[in-house]
């Protein structure tokens, strides 16, 4: 497919599977270099005298087991175009050694070495392994992967077990996905684009909403994108507007009129029966590993209730029809206690909450649509914090790998126009003080931050920092910083940020911006086009400026060149001297 970044063993754009000397302008992905062809001795496996076997198993198991449709196609794509022995062998140092005479000096190929080791692994863990990896008439086996894995899952791995001759337990079912795209692109953790697990925790967004948007969009049948617009307008719909806004209205409502007890009332059996086919429905798509259509589907639970809660206006009934009133609560707590259910696997601190409002000390699957098991009735409490504008917006660019390096290489300014228009955007914008760290503790929520508590003067702020795998919390008390003053407060896991503090970058290396020589309150400038100290088209130096997003901030880069700091090639300033850094020598600021 002429894709240039394709590897030398699978393309990752068309998925087609390449020999290195297939690719057409070959580069090591370490120096840039030309590799040279050498010859060397490898072990294949012999793929096309396993085949008729292979073809009469998968002809069964992808019926049986209700493969993904991805999963099928690929596998029937390898199969139609021929199998063909497939080296399983690299000459590298790193790996699984292979256990052979003349070939010590190898290690197997992970993609032929690694199914093996979910045998192993089980086996390193249980001696009763057997009975899970040679009991093919009482175990089902599910592999969860992504599509660009198929093949080693329905061709290599299962060509390994029959081709041994043994009983093995095969695979039943395939849960294969499509890709998870980032905004407009896919993700890079090497250029900063998009949200790894490391960085999820350190949001503010409680591990919850995480698990809701990846559910929620679980690429089944087709790639997906993730962007933070249609996150937030998930979660806030979906997550809160509708299930946390059927627990909170509902047991509001029952402690208001009802002093907390369960209400007693005839079932709406109508209501019953839609409620536990809907359960059925959930329950055989969870059977076939559609988790995503489940998980819809409990939201579509929610809507009813709360259709229903509508609809019947209990605010007017509970005093001109109790008893019809009485029934209501009764079913929407009992659809409650079943949400909580159905969530579990999905979102389990929240079932876990849900079920302490309801006093239930247990959920079981089991208890679906039956009524009991529900006790005293706490007060409900907030589930879901609404996700911002402001938070989503400063995560979005934080994610977008707009804070990738600068064009340092060559240590010449920018064009006049740019240097100019620069300038005065950032006089007229960005509002930087020095302010002194009077206290720091570590977040409770969040392992990489620290809440820190700092002075600008008379004025004091509390600000969220991610510095705890950086510096230590001596290392920060008492010293001089430089703050965004006029940045909009966000809430980060739960704790309100009143602007940012400044650190450089360069590749692993972050630096706060120390301001020893200042106190705290003084203004950052920037120098002026003659070298004199000044704001460019700046507003007055003690003038307050209007808040402004994180996007505004990061559109106005600061750069470090030869240990300092810099806008538009003119120097930051702090009672007239540059601002300087002892650690980064070019990079940037963030």
């Amino acid at each position: 497919c002429q894709y240039d970044a394709a590897r030398g063993d699978q393309c990752e754009n068309c998925g087609k599977l390449l020999d290195p000397t297939d690719l057409v302008n070959p580069r090591c992905g370490i120096c840039g270099e030309t590799p040279v062809p050498r010859e060397t001795r490898h072990l294949y496996i012999d793929l096309p005298a396993i085949s008729p076997k292979l073809r009469e198993w998968m002809n069964v198991a992808s019926v049986q087991g209700f493969w993904a449709r991805n999963a099928v196609r690929m596998t029937e794509a390898w199969m139609r175009d021929g199998l063909m022995e497939r080296c399983i062998t690299r000459d590298l140092k790193w790996g699984i050694p292979v256990p052979k005479e003349g070939y010590r000096d190898k290690v197997f190929y992970v993609w032929f070495d690694a199914p093996i080791g979910y045998i192993s692994i089980t086996a390193n863990h249980t001696d009763d392994w057997e009975s899970w990896w040679k009991n093919p008439e009482e175990v089902e086996l599910f592999q969860f992967i992504g599509k660009d894995n198929i093949p080693f899952h329905t061709v290599i791995f299962p060509s390994s077990l029959l081709g041994s001759g043994d009983r093995w337990t095969l695979l039943h079912h395939m849960s294969s996905t499509e890709y998870l795209n980032y905004e407009t692109g896919k993700f890079s953790k090497s250029q900063g684009v998009g949200v790894f697990g490391e960085d999820a925790k350190d949001t503010g967004i409680p591990t919850d909403v995480w698990r809701f948007i990846i559910f929620y969009n679980r690429p089944e049948k087709s790639d997906t994108q993730f962007t933070w617009k249609d996150f937030q307008e998930k979660a806030n719909s979906e997550l809160i507007g509708n299930l946390a806004n059927l627990v909170n209205r509902t047991l509001t409502f029952v402690h208001r009129y009802f002093d907390g007890k369960l209400p007693q009332g005839e079932p709406d059996q109508a209501f019953w029966d839609r409620i536990r086919k809907v359960e059925a429905q959930i329950s055989g798509h969870l059977e076939r590993a559609e988790l995503r259509d489940a998980f819809r589907l409990v939201f579509s639970l929610s809507s009813m209730g709360n259709k229903r809660f509508q609809d019947e206006e209990p605010w007017q009934t509970v005093k001109e029809q109790p008893a019809r009133a009485s029934g209501l609560l009764h079913d929407l707590v009992y659809l409650i206690r079943d949400l909580a259910i159905l969530v579990g696997p999905y979102i389990p601190e929240t079932s876990e909450r849900i079920a302490s409002f309801l006093g239930v000390d247990s959920l079981s699957w089991m208890d679906l649509g039956v009524f009991g098991g529900v006790g005293e009735l706490r007060p409900p409490e907030l589930l879901f914090e609404r996700l911002e504008d402001d938070l989503m917006e400063r995560l979005r660019v934080q994610f977008s790998g707009r804070r990738g390096e600068s064009d340092i290489q060559g240590g010449g300014d920018m064009p006049e126009s740019s240097d100019s228009d620069a300038a005065s955007r950032f006089g007229a914008l960005i509002d930087i003080r020095v302010a002194r760290i009077e206290k720091v503790e570590k977040h409770p929520q969040a392992d990489k931050l620290y809440i820190e508590t700092v002075s600008l003067g008379e004025e004091i702020r509390q600000i969220v920092s991610g510095l705890v795998p950086y510096y230590r919390e001596d290392e920060l008390l008492g010293k001089n910083i430089l703050l965004v003053r006029n940045l909009k407060p966000a809430k980060l896991r739960g704790e309100v940020s009143q602007g940012m503090l400044l650190a450089a970058e360069r590749d692993d290396t972050v630096e706060v911006i120390f301001a020893e020589n200042a106190v705290p309150g003084d203004r950052v400038t920037l120098q002026d086009a003659s070298g004199g100290e000044g704001r460019g088209e700046a507003s007055e130096p003690g003038a307050d400026l209007e808040e402004i997003s994180i996007q505004e901030f990061f559109e106005i880069p600061i750069d470090v060149r030869d240990y300092t700091l810099y806008v538009a090639g003119r120097p930051l300033l702090v009672r007239g001297e540059p601002i300087k850094v002892r650690k980064v020598k070019d990079g940037k600021v963030g």
